[in-house]
């Protein structure tokens, strides 16, 4: 029984399933309409001879998708992240490609800004550099409808389930990370995983070490050890930065409601609102930081999840927006050398309509990352 099969209800689509995703895709008028919106288009006031002469364009290289890789390089790459990338940002950079080998499988461990641009952007950045793409671990409540399980699926998606009873999620947990470990070490397919569940709304990047350790618990009964299931996995730490976070704003919301109220309920629809606001409007800057993978030599979990920490601190790109916000709360000009009066009077009237408390969660979302990357530093000495 090969992969595909003993994980069916988890795995990327393959083979036939692709083939029948692509046919859903051309006779379903909301993907034409959501691939214009995400590419700063809109469909419904493209010119008759425009919206044919996009048909013509993509129906093409659709009926050419044959596999998963043909769809993230022909589509989402050429389609999608070129015009992402050209809208919505003033640079895209990235650095530590050199850390890797072409031909290897890794598992990447992220920090979690973007519901989407995180994994996107680094396998943008692995297919044109040549590198293996990787299958993305993807959260079941994204999977809203058949076209946004199909997108998913056909990017290399693998499903999270999280809607389980704590038994259930346990056992699943086990199954989805011994899906992890048989894909990258029989498959030679990497994978990208956040490094912890959710984004890091806060700006505080900390893996979760349970990752870790449920990884090595489903390999136990093979017998298995720490030191040698990371030798055959290949951590990779990643950090990506934003320049500016279209979602800042309702993040901080939502964690000043969980602050006052202990909860916050999302509405059915606010994962699919956030994913078009972070893939449409502004970001600045964009930097992408693959660390070093890691070796063996850990005792445990706990410190496997520090060593990402670190990596991820220290590769963090910081801009101006975080400098800014870090002397604004710590009542400071440490970093007055990092921007300008004018880059700082402009950051701050982005906020100028908001309620000081929300203002307040908003620059913390900013500011942690340069908090943990001058403790990282003073750790390293």
């Amino acid at each position: 029984m090969n992969l595909q099969d003993e994980y069916a209800d988890i795995a990327p689509y393959s083979g036939k399933q692709i083939k029948e995703a692509i046919e859903r895709l051309k006779e379903d008028k909301d993907f034409l309409y959501s691939l214009c919106e995400v590419t700063s288009q809109s469909w419904r006031i493209l010119a008759p001879v425009k919206r044919s002469q996009f048909k013509n364009e993509l129906y093409p290289v659709l009926d050419s998708v044959k596999t998963i890789k043909d769809f993230q390089e022909n589509i989402t790459s050429f389609f999608v992240m070129d015009k992402i990338i050209e809208n919505s940002m003033e640079v895209f950079t990235w650095a530590g490609l050199e850390n890797l080998e072409k031909d290897g499988a890794y598992l990447y461990f992220s920090n979690h800004r973007d519901i989407v641009l995180d994994c996107a952007l680094l396998n943008f950045t692995l297919g044109r550099q040549g590198y293996k793409y990787a299958e993305i671990a993807v959260g079941d409540n994204l999977l809203l409808n058949q076209l946004a399980t199909d997108l998913f699926k056909l990017n290399g998606a693998v499903t999270v389930k999280r809607s389980l009873s704590l038994r259930d999620k346990f056992h699943e947990s086990k199954r989805l990370s011994s899906y992890f470990v048989k894909t990258i070490t029989e498959n030679n397919r990497s994978m990208w995983v956040a490094q912890k569940s959710g984004r890091a709304k806060d700006g505080i990047d900390l893996t979760s070490p349970s990752i870790i350790k449920m990884l090595h618990m489903s390999q136990k009964d093979a017998g298995m050890d720490l030191q040698t299931l990371l030798g055959k996995c290949r951590i990779v730490p990643v950090a990506i930065s934003y320049e500016f976070d279209p979602c800042d704003i309702n993040k901080g919301r939502e964690l000043l409601k969980r602050s006052l109220k202990g909860a916050y309920k999302k509405k059915k629809y606010d994962d699919l609102i956030q994913i078009l606001k972070g893939l449409k409007r502004y970001k600045g800057r964009v930097h992408l930081h693959v660390g070093k993978p890691l070796g063996v030599n850990y005792a445990d979990h706990i410190e496997v999840a520090n060593e990402i920490d670190r990596q991820i601190h220290l590769g963090y790109k910081l801009w101006a927006s975080n400098y800014i916000a870090y002397d604004i709360l710590d009542s400071s000009g440490r970093f007055d050398n990092k921007y300008s009066k004018s880059e700082k009077k402009s950051f701050i009237a982005r906020y100028k309509r908001l309620a000081d408390d929300l203002v307040h969660m908003v620059l913390n979302t900013y500011a942690n990352p340069v908090r943990m990357q001058l403790k990282a530093l003073d750790e390293r000495g």
